[in-house]
């Protein structure tokens, strides 16, 4: 008899020391998981640009999307109530954020802007050519037409904003006498056109002859700027 009760006390105290490692366990955890739940829309966003990367807008499902994020079926509907919202929430992470930096360098740069021009918004278009971030384009040309609400989300949060970071940093050079008063200040697209075609042509014809993006980039850019560049005078001085 004494046999079994000890036999029990020790059962009970396994039982007990089990369950304490368990709540233990579930404490350390528990941090990691509000974490994980906090990173939840992060992780489901990058998980859609992703899926609208591969298969497009149209092709691209949300329960595919919780598939790679790895959560259930239903929660990106929690956060995002339409592939649309999703799509903007991508755009938003993936572009905006992106060319937010971009615009905060134009405007406190103290390089020229012939300089600023030349470095580090040269090196921005070309590495954006490269990027995955390309793939947002090629949606928006390939299946915009089908989707106003889109583009004009992506003109309205992307386009516009570097339309008139552009038109300031075309005056700021005109008001510093680098550059001559041209039309370019009336379509600053101009800048931006060649990255189109750079984007275009990788997706299209790259596999059929090779263009060096890079260099036909850098190539505008020069010619633009030796375009709007203010004369100097003969004693070097710009007139």
């Amino acid at each position: 008899m004494a046999g079994q009760r000890a036999s029990n006390a020790s059962a009970e105290r396994a039982r007990r020391s089990a369950a304490s490692a368990k709540a233990k366990a579930e404490t350390a955890n528990a941090p990691r998981r509000r974490e994980r739940k906090d990173n939840r829309p992060e992780e489901i966003v990058a998980a859609a640009f992703e899926e609208f990367a591969a298969k497009g807008f149209a092709g691209t499902r949300l329960e595919d999307v919780a598939a790679r994020a790895r959560v259930s079926k239903g929660l990106p509907y929690l956060y995002f109530k339409t592939k649309e919202e999703l799509f903007k929430a991508v755009v938003r992470s993936v572009i905006t954020s992106h060319f937010d930096v971009m615009r905060g360098q134009m405007e406190t740069t103290t390089l020229s802007v012939e300089a600023f021009l030349k470095g580090p918004f040269l090196a921005f278009i070309q590495e954006l050519v490269g990027s995955k971030r390309a793939f947002i384009a090629r949606l928006l040309i390939a299946e915009g037409h089908k989707h106003p609400e889109l583009t004009k989300f992506y003109y309205d949060n992307v386009v516009s904003r570097g339309i008139e970071a552009m038109t300031r940093m075309i005056d700021r050079g005109v008001e510093r006498g680098e550059f001559r008063k041209t039309a370019l200040r009336d379509f600053p697209q101009l800048l931006f056109a060649p990255l189109l075609t750079a984007v275009l042509w990788r997706a299209l014809f790259e596999r059929h002859h090779h263009l060096d993006t890079n260099k036909m980039l850098e190539t505008h850019v020069g010619l633009m700027v030796d375009a709007i560049r203010a004369p100097k005078n003969a004693g070097g001085a710009v007139s």
